[in-house]
């Protein structure tokens, strides 16, 4: 409990002390934010603001956790270099758009092959750590032996939530707080888990809470009004880390809820391309849905707390059913 409590902590201050030189950093490299000329209009006065700011999050999470684990558990293993290597993937994307100095990195087909390898190495650690190729429902007691198919599911987890997490990346602080508030059900899911005599779960809980200090730290210079944005590197770090927690707890289904403002999120993209393609009709005013409240005047203060709120609530129900599964 103490590393636990020790990691977490130690990755907020490493955010809160090492931004603002990093930030001073950018400003004078010009390493700023270009927003998309079709988005809401009120945006284009955050167009310059530092970006990549995931850089940060991921030495604040790395440093702690590599100084406290034993590095004696292949599935928080699999985790961390999920983790570094979708965070690795958002800054070659990052750094393309800075290159170019437009708001298009690199294409979907290259970020898709490259979540395909992620996801592979994923499965070989899990398939070598947990000895299963199965899905837990944990919503009912049941499980579905996947068998060929299991590393399809990891990449649909892998790329669904680092889809889903940048997607949300719309709004000052709205994705380091959602996941933050999804990485803290995951400290509880994995330290619960280690309570019932896995100390292994532990090294998950270390990692996770590592990740948690590490995005409340961020939130200090990321919320409204923000002076920095994590930017692909982040978002997809991030991403990289929820889906190979997911994976590594066999709680892929619950990740429906537990991250279920990114599924929305997504959702709402999807139904607004099928919407367009086959009926020439808009679902949202503009997606994804954060746009669309925006454009209905709502405040971006408002939104952000709003999608908190609903992600606090699916992250406790998920958290309340998996708790109630390993009883």
């Amino acid at each position: 409990m103490a590393r636990v409590l020790i990691g977490g902590t130690a990755a907020l201050l490493i955010c809160i002390f090492l931004s603002p030189k990093f930030i001073e950093f950018l400003r004078r490299r010009e390493f700023g934010q270009h927003v998309r000329d079709d988005g809401p209009q009120g945006h284009l006065a955050k167009a310059g603001t530092p970006t990549m700011g995931g850089i940060i999050m991921m030495i604040a999470v790395v440093v702690p956790f590599a100084i406290l684990s034993d590095w004696n558990d292949a599935r928080t293993v699999g985790v961390f270099g999920a983790t570094l290597a979708c965070a690795l993937l958002g800054f070659v994307d990052d750094y393309v758009k800075l290159v170019r100095r437009r708001s298009l990195g690199l294409r979907a087909r290259t970020k898709l092959f490259f979540l395909a390898l992620i996801s592979i190495g994923l499965w070989l650690l899990a398939r070598h750590a947990l000895g299963q190729s199965v899905l837990r429902l944990r919503i009912v007691d049941a499980t579905v032996d996947l068998g060929v198919f299991y590393p399809v599911l990891i990449y649909l987890v892998v790329a669904g939530t680092t889809s889903g997490v940048n997607l949300t990346d719309g709004l000052d602080g709205l994705a380091a707080g959602c996941a933050a508030i999804v990485l803290m059900a995951y400290v509880g899911i994995t330290f619960l888990s280690g309570s019932h005599g896995s100390s292994q779960d532990l090294e998950l809980a270390l990692f996770a809470a590592c990740l948690v200090g590490s995005c409340v730290g961020f939130l200090w210079f990321n919320a409204f009004p923000a002076t920095i944005f994590m930017g692909d590197t982040g978002a997809l770090g991030l991403g990289g880390a929820i889906a190979g927690l997911a994976v590594m707890t066999q709680t892929e289904v619950l990740l429906i809820l537990i991250g279920g403002i990114f599924v929305i999120e997504a959702l709402s993209v999807v139904i607004q391309v099928i919407a367009f393609q086959f009926f020439r009709k808009r679902v949202f005013l503009m997606a994804p849905i954060h746009h669309h409240f925006e454009l209905k005047a709502w405040s971006e203060t408002k939104i952000i707390l709003r999608f908190w709120i609903i992600t606090a609530i699916g992250a406790a129900i998920g958290f309340t059913i998996y708790a109630h599964s390993i009883k």
